[in-house]
């Protein structure tokens, strides 16, 4: 059964080493948000990390890696090279091989005009990193076990 030892940590420390700890907790928390921020700045993409949710990639991708997007506006798209496109109203992006360029004309749907279109290209990608995003989506429970456990190993942790 899980032993309750870190509520005896919690309770024998002071109102100072708790608020360090929470500070600390803070200081993680705002790291992160300063990495995803200069990510941003760096590849020039609203979303510079993607993670491929289904098996519709494979063998290129497979469910669960991790792509590094970049907005390259100056270079044209060229065949064989994997975009990531994100449609305005989805929340979720697209990730497609480019298979053919048409050198006269620019067609995606005749629903959209290409101002509604936001493009990116993969320029790199980590294999598997990224399916614990999709357990954490998939099983919610999971993913707030987590953030417990995470959060409490921060505060219980002291040094």
């Amino acid at each position: 059964m899980l032993s309750l030892d870190f509520l005896d940590d919690v309770r024998r420390m002071n109102k100072r080493q708790l608020y360090y700890q929470v500070l600390n907790f803070g200081m993680i928390v705002s790291s992160a948000l300063m990495i995803w921020k200069g990510l941003m700045v760096i590849t020039g993409s609203e979303s510079p990390i993607v993670v491929v949710l289904s098996g519709s990639m494979e063998p290129a991708f497979h469910r669960g890696d991790l792509l590094f997007l970049t907005n390259r506006v100056e270079d044209p798209i060229r065949v064989g090279e994997i975009v990531v496109f994100r449609i305005e109203g989805r929340e979720i992006p697209i990730v497609h091989r480019v298979l053919k360029i048409h050198e006269k004309y620019v067609k995606f749907s005749p629903f959209d005009d290409i101002e509604h279109w936001l493009f990116f290209v993969c320029f790199r990608f980590v294999p598997y990193i990224g399916i614990v995003t999709i357990l954490m989506n998939d099983y919610p429970k999971f993913k707030y076990a987590v953030l417990f456990l995470l959060g409490l190993f921060v505060l219980v942790h002291r040094e």
